[in-house]
């Protein structure tokens, strides 16, 4: 085999897994349904139930709503992504720190109406993963970073029956939507393969629609004491679209028909809300997350495009809500959520377990509607990481942090 073709394999190779990792990776979750959990570091969102956006995290909650209800809203995710220290055999000066995050807007919509006093149904429009970094163009490791931007779209229709004064049932569909750009080259003039033009190792535009379901109970211990319990299954979608690539195995460029399986994670949540008094009320969250239902990537052709190692993640939430007086209620919150990643890292996942740190307001217009606002500063931790699974290796440091904003207007009828 020649170098230019070992070359090739190699760099291919290296360029699908890690763009297959980003699109999946613990990252791509989103918690940004709404500015209301956002403010409380979505401590207690599976059962709270002061706005319909509950609707999102746990459809029997639908069941505590005794009139129509709406809520609109929008949140920016503002990622600090860094990759410094990073050394590399095509750069043997050393590469200059990396800025790889960016600022995504997550609008969402619900709507909840009560038909009578045992049924509810509700509709919401939102996201539950969503992600995007990218290199510079003149990155010499780009065989390793490149472009990826990955969206989703929930559409949710969910209905709600109260079983008796204690217990209440509910379920719904989602239709998720799901729209993805991938790339992988090796910058021009890197090696003497690519003196005037760069070499593409992967260029991917691809969107799919896929259906999903969830099921959830409340318990209402008492007017002041509730717990939410909920379950979302989470379908594997699959993205068609425009999708070159060189396969490994030949060395050759190849323009594929297949679709690429993207599988998204189950995940299950717990919640409970319990008023203290008429001015405070504590509430928290535990939540379960599936990745480690990702032993694998392919394309409907049978292209095995990934192996991975990953394991569940888990978010521990707890927050509480001051309700000042009429006009005013305060919130905030703490969680601690784990990395999906284990064995496997990448300067393009820079992935680890992270805080938030959670504070929010609302401020009520009248006594039909309010505007929500909530902000959380996300901290992450510094990652050794080192990849080799292309020609050349990389190492680096990797750290993500990030600003999480949110504003909302819900009003009941």
């Amino acid at each position: 085999m020649n170098k230019k073709r070992l070359f090739t394999q190699s760099m291919v190779a290296a360029a699908i897994t890690l763009a297959s990792q980003q699109a999946l990776a613990a990252g791509f979750q989103l918690n940004a349904q709404s500015a209301t959990g956002l403010g409380r570091a979505f401590a207690g969102d599976a059962v709270i139930a002061d706005n319909a956006s509950v609707m999102s995290r746990n459809a029997a909650a639908m069941a505590l709503f005794d009139k129509p209800a709406m809520s609109l809203g929008i949140n920016a995710v503002n990622t600090d992504i860094n990759v410094k220290n990073a050394k590399y055999p095509l750069a043997p000066k050393g590469l200059d720190d990396a800025q790889i995050g960016d600022t995504s807007y997550v609008p969402n919509i619900y709507y909840i109406h009560p038909i009578n006093e045992k049924w509810t149904v509700g509709a919401g429009v939102y996201s539950n993963f969503g992600t995007k970094t990218e290199f510079d163009d003149n990155y010499a490791a780009n065989e390793y970073g490149g472009l990826t931007d990955v969206k989703s779209v929930n559409f949710a229709l969910s209905t709600a029956y109260r079983i008796n004064e204690q217990w209440s049932i509910g379920g719904g569909l989602d239709v998720i939507y799901g729209a993805g750009k991938l790339q992988r080259f090796v910058p021009e003039g890197r090696t003497p393969l690519n003196p005037n033009k760069d070499i593409t190792l992967l260029d991917v535009d691809a969107d799919g629609i896929a259906l999903g379901w969830n099921v959830g109970t409340v318990y209402e211990l008492n007017e002041d004491n509730r717990f939410g319990l909920s379950y979302r299954y989470s379908p594997e979608l699959e993205a068609k679209g425009d999708m070159t690539y060189i396969k490994a195995q030949s060395g050759n460029p190849n323009i594929s028909d297949d679709k690429l399986k993207m599988p998204l994670p189950d995940m299950a949540e717990f919640s409970g809300y319990h008023r203290l008094n008429q001015l405070f009320a504590v509430h928290y969250s535990v939540q379960w997350i599936r990745w480690s239902e990702f032993d694998k990537l392919e394309t409907t052709g049978g292209d095995v495009l990934n192996n991975y190692n990953w394991q569940d993640g888990w978010h521990y939430a707890l927050g509480g809500t001051y309700y000042l007086n009429n006009d005013w209620t305060l919130r905030a919150g703490y969680m601690y959520d784990t990395s999906a990643q284990d064995q496997k890292t990448s300067i393009s996942v820079p992935d680890s377990d992270r805080q938030w740190f959670s504070g929010g307001f609302t401020y009520h217009l009248d006594s039909k509607s309010n505007i929500d606002v909530g902000v959380t500063y996300l901290v992450g931790k510094d990652v050794e990481v080192k990849e080799e699974t292309g020609l050349f290796p990389v190492t680096a440091t990797t750290r993500a942090n990030a600003w999480l904003y949110g504003i909302q207007y819900s009003r009941s009828f």
